[in-house]
């Protein structure tokens, strides 16, 4: 499921062609009131790029915004899956990368005149009803609704006309050539019918053990690349929020003003759930369609089954399920129909409705008002919001009152033993080595490789508190004896032997292709026989993923002819193609104005990103990593318990 998440959100990323996105993301995206959270960081500097300073909380509602659209599209989302999509990373990068075409728009003169905004404005389509502007009365309403002042919308689009402008400018000199165009086509229409069969050699249980002369010898041989990394030590106190939590006595009235002032993060939006039923014109004659359509909203009249209808006579997307259009994805309906459904009761159905491509008939089958969650519904909730808040800020006070008396007395143990905390040792670490149940992402060891000899750190931030800590030991690096690589020397021929008994067994299938079917030999092989039915070029393909060999092979060896053996990650796949469906240049010259757009535009996306790596570069952007993460911890917290 990770996998096809990481896929989806790859594409509701913005390219880099759209990165003027999150300028206007927020216009029906509305979370809710910032709270404390976002308020406290106002002044704090998070990033520096050349003399622009971005801001903590421009970052802070940002993440949040994406996150409440990522939120609609995923609805298992939490804080875990966030941090391993790297959502934040993205959002981070997206404002980097809006920040530098700004500053090169200014350098380069790029400008946004009152007309440019004016025509975008008329031009974006939640500001127009039947393909017509609806006014500025209208937009100006539309705004209010969304708690959007005027001019922060106004500037945000003068800043998305910049960025286009600045993008237009920057790749103005990029071309195509006619074998580009004709490579590009081909990599994106060619597919092929497969069949493969695979192997994972983590799967294989080899009776197999090393002996220690076999040991001994493979480490004579390459003992060369056999060293110990350089290693830290260190004195370290961590404030674990979660433990701090304890010391937290929250009263009534501190729950019932965090509910007054942030009603709109308890409010249920509106649940309106449709079916359709859809006839579409398709060269029928019009007045046949309407008449049929009419006999339909006749039989329901009558008492007939909607969603059975809908599966009898609808044409759209929806019809095998009994034309049910859900709570959301209704929305991507006709302006048309949308208005007609908001005017729709529970159970009630529509008249025909006329479309420019056919007919459709809706009725509206549940249907909830928006209302807002009573305080006792919500109290645990905020409890934990607040505890959570408390406790990062109790964190907060905590470390920067031990950092104050510890580098004062140059020593941390005694600083703690003062104040009551207790010291304790890291250990031995490599740079960016965890420690468990502490900090996962090895911020306190990858600290360590950055301190002097007995300096103390400033705070560390991971996702489960803040802490200090000392450098006391250095081990520098050396050449690693046998008996402190043994293991790793016996894993590495494990998986040597691993790899060749997987090879073996792949060939073997091979060898007996002639005489069986690849499936029956899968099975008595015990492995796994799996077949895609239009594979193009770069197409992730099962457990193999994305392989420029898997793809060379299948769209070079003769049909039928099975591959020899290929690694993968994690195994090896033998492969063969069925069938090939290839284009022609005669296909090609039909639409080779449209794909010379294409590959135009990926070029272009490519030298852009080129352009973006060297402004980077050249503004010397820098992030306070610590504070990155300390948002992220606080923002996904809060997100995790109102999930």
């Amino acid at each position: 499921m990770l996998k096809a998440m990481r896929k989806n959100v790859k594409a509701l990323a913005p390219t880099l062609w759209i990165v003027i996105a999150a300028f206007i993301i927020a216009i029906f995206a509305v979370w809710g009131g910032a709270g404390r959270l976002g308020e406290s960081r106002a002044a704090n500097t998070l990033v520096t790029i050349g003399k622009e300073k971005i801001s903590a909380d421009f970052y802070f509602q940002n993440l949040k915004q994406r996150l409440e659209l990522l939120k609609r599209e995923f609805k298992d989302l939490d804080s875990n899956l966030i941090q391993q999509l790297n959502i934040p990373q993205q959002v981070l990068e997206q404002i980097i990368q809006q920040t530098l075409l700004i500053q090169s728009a200014e350098e380069m003169g790029i400008k946004a005149s009152d007309e440019e905004i004016r025509q975008k404005i008329m031009s974006y389509p939640v500001f127009q009803q039947d393909g017509k502007f609806i006014g500025f009365e209208n937009y100006k309403k539309i705004l209010d609704w969304n708690r959007i002042p005027l001019s922060e919308f106004e500037e945000s689009l003068k800043k998305e006309i910049i960025i286009e402008k600045t993008i237009k400018s920057l790749t103005s000199g990029i071309a195509v050539t006619e074998k580009e165009i004709w490579g590009n086509y081909k990599n994106t229409n060619e597919s092929a019918k497969l069949e493969f069969v695979v192997i994972e050699t983590d799967s294989l249980e080899l009776d197999w053990e090393p002996k220690l002369s076999e040991l001994q010898e493979f480490y004579e041989k390459y003992k060369e690349k056999y060293k110990m990394p350089e290693k830290r030590e260190g004195l370290f106190v961590f404030f674990n929020t979660e433990n701090l939590k304890d010391e937290i006595q929250l009263s009534d009235s501190d729950i019932e003003d965090y509910y007054k002032k942030n009603q709109a993060q308890f409010r249920e939006p509106e649940k309106v759930r449709v079916n359709r039923i859809f006839l579409a014109f398709e060269g029928n004659d019009k007045e046949f369609v309407l008449a049929e359509a009419q006999n339909i909203l006749d039989q329901i009249q009558k008492g007939a089954n909607f969603g059975d209808l809908a599966r009898k006579y609808s044409k759209d997307e929806k019809a095998e399920n009994n034309g049910d259009w859900g709570f959301f994805e209704w929305q991507r309906l006709s302006s048309v129909e949308q208005e007609e459904i908001r005017k729709l009761q529970k159970n009630e159905v529509s008249r025909v409705i006329e479309l420019d491509e056919g007919v459709s008939i809706l009725m509206v089958t549940e249907k909830e008002e928006s209302f807002l969650k009573p305080l006792e519904q919500v109290r645990g909730n905020i409890s934990s919001i607040l505890q959570e808040q408390i406790a990062r800020e109790l964190a907060e006070k905590k470390v920067r009152q031990l950092e104050k008396n510890a580098k004062k007395v140059k020593n941390l143990d005694a600083a703690a033993q003062k104040l009551g905390y207790k010291a304790e040792k890291t250990g031995l670490l490599t740079d960016g080595k965890s420690l468990p149940d502490i900090d996962p992402s090895g911020a306190i060891s990858m600290e360590l490789f950055k301190l002097d000899d007995k300096k103390i750190s400033s705070p560390i931030y991971t996702y489960k508190g803040v802490g200090l800590t000392q450098l006391e030991k250095i081990e520098p690096p050396k050449p690693a004896l046998f008996e402190e690589v043994k293991e790793d020397i016996k894993k590495e021929l494990l998986i040597t032997e691993n790899k060749k008994a997987a090879r073996e067994k792949i060939q073997g299938i091979k060898a007996e292709l002639p005489k069986k079917n690849l499936e029956q030999l899968a099975k008595a092989y015990g492995l796994e026989y799996k077949t895609a039915e239009e594979h193009k070029r770069g197409q992730y393909l099962s457990i193999i993923g994305e392989n420029d060999e898997v793809d060379r092979l299948v769209f070079s060896l003769p049909l039928n002819e099975p591959s020899d053996p290929i690694e993968f990650d994690g195994g090896f796949v033998l492969v063969r193609s069925l069938s090939r469906k290839e284009v022609t240049k005669e296909e090609f010259e039909k639409v080779k104005d449209e794909e010379r757009e294409k590959t135009l535009e990926a070029k272009k996306n490519k030298f852009l990103h080129s352009c973006l790596l060297k402004l980077r570069e050249d503004k010397r952007v820098k992030i306070k990593y610590d504070l990155f993460l300390k948002i992220n911890s606080d923002l996904l917290s809060r997100y995790s318990i109102e999930k």
